[in-house]
């Protein structure tokens, strides 16, 4: 497996590369297919969060299967070990549900409340007058591909990017959401075709946000 340790405004020292190394092996143990690990260290400079001065990310790829953890500490060690603990306990997870596909066992549905949210109406968007920008803004990307354009005079700037994804269940969803530990995820429902995202809400509580447009709505899509 190959590991790979960048630092952010902070250089890596060899003793932390030292301790990475050396509990690389909890991961390997859960994961043997796993082919690569990024660790990414980055210090923040304000010292009024001196006691989270130090974020560990991790991120493992095995095949398809993109596993990421990040926490934070004083200290880069102890946010390592912090980190490694979400870490695995997700790759067990993700060798759990291996195991019980491999078994034909149906997967185990999450203790959860599902809430599907219809779209509001969307709020007035900038209009900026510079063609340029609406050209970028409309132009098409090509997959990875990103763009950002700044919204006239103004500080705010919009990054686009095209993403490729499978259409999933809103349980496959909800599993890869927490795979990379995010609050969301967007993804496109195979039941139903359309883009959607589930966001987690409170406790086992999540929601389902879909988009689609008056027009098929009006039409009976389902």
């Amino acid at each position: 497996m190959d590991i790979v340790i960048t630092g952010r405004h902070t250089q890596i020292k060899q003793k932390f590369r030292d301790v990475v190394e050396s509990k690389m092996n909890r991961v390997t143990a859960i994961a043997p297919d796993a082919q690569r690990v990024q660790v990414v260290l980055t210090h923040e400079g304000n010292p009024r969060q001196a006691d989270s001065a130090k974020r560990v990310e991790l991120t493992v790829i095995a095949g398809k299967t993109v596993v990421r953890a990040e926490a934070s500490s004083a200290d880069e060690f102890a946010a390592l070990d912090r980190a490694l603990d979400k870490l695995t306990l997700r790759l067990r997870r993700t060798r759990d549900r291996r195991k019980d596909h491999r078994r034909g066992l149906e997967h185990a549905p999450l203790p959860m409340e599902v809430e599907v949210e219809q779209p509001q109406e969307p709020a007035e968007a900038p209009n900026p007058d510079n063609s340029a920008q609406q050209d970028a803004m409309a132009s098409d990307l090509g997959p990875g591909e990103s763009v950002e354009v700044q919204v006239g005079d103004t500080p705010i700037v919009i990054r686009r990017k095209l993403h490729i994804a499978e259409p999933m269940s809103i349980d496959e969803a909800l599993y890869e959401m927490e795979l990379i530990g995010h609050d969301f995820f967007l993804f496109v429902n195979k039941e139903t075709g359309r883009p959607s995202v589930v966001y987690h809400r409170h406790g086992w509580s999540y929601g389902v946000f879909e988009i689609d447009t008056p027009e098929n709505v009006a039409g009976g899509k389902k």
